[in-house]
């Protein structure tokens, strides 16, 4: 099953008007959560100045997505009930209203948690089931996506031998490809 494009933006609201600088809510997504994390789809950079060109990808990106949101669909009461923002710049939905936050802008689309992997492109942004358990954002210049959720969620992420996920400090600069 397809994701459903969405015309009401309201499951979107704790998103669009959080308030948070643009660079901290589209690299980790909303405020709230016990503790954060990033799941790295290369390694972070060695030395100042190295470009992302170098860094080899042990894992494709699509696959730690897919065993990310297995694992997700686990941490939540509603793993059917999920919500999906796709970057209008890899996308488009004719005409359909955009979730708006400074800097970027987003179609929004509802589904289930094994959606998430359906557009197999780097412009899906942030995903949260309804009940907001957690909330993975994927910014489309990072080499990681940032994920907010329980202690619980995130212990389970960090000792999951197939991801490689650390910790992160959603406040502070991030390591980044230059």
């Amino acid at each position: 099953m397809a994701p459903t494009p969405r015309a009401d933006l309201s499951p979107a609201g704790w998103i669009s008007s959080s308030g948070l600088p643009w660079r901290r809510l589209v690299t980790f997504g909303p405020a709230g959560f016990d503790g954060y994390a990033r799941l790295r789809f290369v390694p972070d950079p060695a030395f100042d100045g190295q470009c992302e060109s170098d860094a080899v990808a042990a894992v494709p990106e699509d696959d730690l997505l897919r065993v990310l949101f297995e694992v997700l669909a686990t941490r939540t009461s509603t793993p059917d009930d999920c919500f999906f923002c796709l970057w209008d710049g890899y996308g488009d939905a004719a005409g359909s209203p955009k979730v708006v936050v400074p800097h970027r802008e987003y179609f929004l689309f509802s589904g289930t948690t094994a959606d998430a992997g359906f557009w197999g492109t780097p412009g899906l942004a942030f995903v949260w089931p309804s009940d907001r358990a957690w909330c993975v954002a994927k910014d489309v210049d990072p080499h990681w996506a940032g994920i907010g959720a329980d202690a619980a969620t995130l212990a389970l992420l960090l000792a999951d031998p197939r991801l490689d996920i650390v910790a992160a400090n959603p406040d502070r600069e991030q390591p980044a490809y230059r």
